[in-house]
């Protein structure tokens, strides 16, 4: 009993971080959990015939960052969609807009007035699908080859793309974010793909809800330097936030 009873808190926990952290991998869950991969792996395997996760190479994936329309409700959604009504402030009429993917991103778009005209660029498929219920926004998809781990085009096409462009704002989601570490991810071609979205925006907004902050991945996005906004469900003045003062990003 006691044996079922750890394995039930253990897959909880697994359950936990992947809704938090959106993706995760083998080698991050063998170091939350300290158990052997192969353990891991076996939770995840349950976890996905249960229908709770997805697989992906290497690790696992929330569901409802990759099956938008069967998932009724999100981890986290009222916090997401403070973030999103936080974040709708920052759109302005005739605006080129670079954006990513995931839940809270969703979120916002479901707010976009049909009323504003505005142009969005993406990578995102599924951000690109969900932007056309907006009869005033145009979309430019940024083609090439898709990564499994984050839904989004990779590769030479994309930055090729991308550093042709100069948006006046780049929204995106975090799946961690620190203020030592910065803001940070665990797949290299997604990290190359954000910081190029970065590089081709005239200013920067990063999504996370408070579970995110105060941690860290293996590989460093950008500096809290490099940020202009952080948008979190948290008031701005939280205690929590306040390492993240005066480190560059206006709290919102």
């Amino acid at each position: 009993m006691s044996v079922n009873l750890l394995k039930k808190e253990r897959k909880d926990l697994i359950l936990k971080e992947i809704n938090v952290h959106t993706r995760v991998t083998f080698a991050e869950l063998v170091d939350v959990l300290n158990v052997s991969e192969d353990t891991i792996r076996r939770d995840l395997n349950e976890l996905a015939e249960e229908g709770e996760i997805i697989k992906i190479r290497g690790g696992a994936m929330s569901k409802a960052y990759h099956y938008s329309s069967q998932v009724k409700e999100t981890y986290a959604h009222n916090s997401k969609q403070e973030i999103a009504r936080k974040a709708l402030g920052l759109l302005k009429e005739g605006m080129l807009v670079l954006v990513g993917g995931g839940t809270t991103i969703r979120e916002l778009v479901k707010l976009i007035p049909d009323t504003l005209r505005i142009t969005f660029m993406t990578v995102n498929p599924l951000t690109a699908v969900e932007l056309l219920d907006k009869p005033n926004v145009d979309i430019i998809m940024v083609g090439g080859q898709l990564s499994r781990y984050s839904q989004m085009a990779v590769g030479g096409e994309v930055h090729q793309r991308l550093s042709e462009m100069r948006a006046d704002l780049c929204i995106m989601g975090s799946n961690a974010i620190d203020t030592q570490g910065g803001f940070t991810d665990s797949d290299w071609e997604t990290v190359l793909v954000k910081k190029a979205m970065i590089k081709a925006s005239k200013k920067v907004a990063v999504l996370s809800i408070a579970e995110k902050l105060d941690s860290v991945m293996k590989m460093k996005i950008a500096d809290l330097s490099e940020i202009n906004y952080l948008v979190t469900d948290l008031d701005p003045n939280d205690a929590k936030l306040g390492p993240y003062q005066n480190k560059g990003a206006t709290l919102l």
